[in-house]
């Protein structure tokens, strides 16, 4: 298990940004890094075409683009547009495509589905219970989710030990409970490190990022935290839950 799930809140002005708020090189870090290129190299030897990114365009994941393009290994990226995402998250898009010339295949719901949906439990079901919250996420994210991991043997993942008690004993490969191997290269890095990393590569982020969102998803399920609060709290903050919409649900 992680040893806390609490961002390391800075003594810094509200203009400070993420990197000035959490950056901190520790002396694992390089060891780190070349392990986690290492896992990526093993995980293409092991699936080759069949190796998929998944990535929620958080900074997690934006790193993993960055090591991705390091290893210079043809690994797809891929990500899911729920129809309801900030502008912001979209507009990493075009930056990866302009940093790493690669282009991120994009995944959406089935338009009649959220129709359907919207039309019967109406634009603000999330709120409503966490059942329709959940059925809500199923139709945004996990059947585009099912259609993006299909035919793919192998997912990379931006999860990382730290984020929450949830994901205290994420592996760096593990079955996902469907057959497919989930490799998480990062799940030991910290908060501080992910963001050292982004400082000395000069890595697109997020910018809401800097507006003390550590875990950024659909706009209507996200805020910002407060000090002393889990780097999820943000996310469905009106529920007394564990903080999931089932992409990474245990099986």
């Amino acid at each position: 298990m992680s040893e806390s799930s609490a961002l390391p809140w800075a003594a810094a002005p509200a203009s400070g940004n993420a990197i000035g708020l959490y950056a901190k090189w520790t002396p694992a870090l390089d060891a780190k890094i070349e392990a986690a290129l290492q896992r990526l190299r093993d995980a293409n030897i092991a699936h080759g075409d069949g190796l998929v990114q998944s990535s929620s365009l958080g900074v997690e994941d934006m790193v993993i683009t960055d090591l991705i393009s390091r290893t210079g290994l043809p690994v797809h990226i891929s990500t899911l547009d729920t129809g309801k995402l900030h502008a912001q998250t979209l507009g990493l898009l075009p930056q990866i495509k302009a940093r790493y010339g690669v282009e991120v295949e994009v995944f959406t719901p089935v338009a009649d589905a959220v129709i359907q949906f919207v039309r019967k439990e109406g634009d603000d079901a999330m709120y409503k219970s966490i059942s329709l919250r959940k059925a809500c996420c199923g139709v945004r994210k996990m059947e585009p989710l099912g259609r993006m991991l299909k035919g793919h043997t192998a997912w990379i993942t931006g999860l990382r030990r730290e984020q929450s008690g949830a994901r205290g004993d994420v592996a760096f490969d593990e079955d996902d409970g469907n057959g497919r191997r989930k490799i998480s290269p990062i799940a030991d890095w910290t908060w501080a490190e992910v963001w050292a990393y982004v400082e000395k590569y000069a890595v697109p982020y997020n910018p809401l990022h800097d507006q003390f969102m550590p875990s950024i998803g659909c706009a209507p399920c996200t805020r910002a935290i407060a000090v002393g609060e889990d780097f999820r709290a943000g996310r469905w903050w009106w529920e007394d839950s564990t903080k999931e919409c089932g992409l990474h649900a245990k099986s």
